[in-house]
């Protein structure tokens, strides 16, 4: 299993830019909220399951690079969008 350090200062701006609270982010990707305010605050960046870090960038709909810092944060990355519900992948499933 690979580890990746994810950019805690990345991840908090995005999800603000998102609109998405912890207790919501949390939830999507399957941390509690306390888990998620520790990788936020981590002062060295936080080492973390590489499927941990794509659960939450598949959440806020960017590429898990991007809270690495391996991929610039663009203006589309810190634009709000509409947030993925856990129950079905697709609008005609509903």
């Amino acid at each position: 299993m690979t580890a990746l350090t994810l950019d805690p200062q990345r991840l908090k701006t995005v999800r603000k830019a998102r609109k998405l609270g912890r207790p919501k982010l949390a939830k999507l990707v399957g941390l509690t909220e306390r888990q998620l305010t520790k990788l936020e605050t981590a002062s060295n960046g936080a080492a973390l399951p590489e499927a941990t870090l794509i659960r939450i960038a598949t959440a806020l709909q960017i590429p898990a690079p991007a809270l690495t810092g391996e991929l610039p944060l663009g203006e589309d990355t810190l634009e709000p969008v509409q947030p993925i519900s856990q129950g079905s992948s697709c609008s005609c499933c509903g």
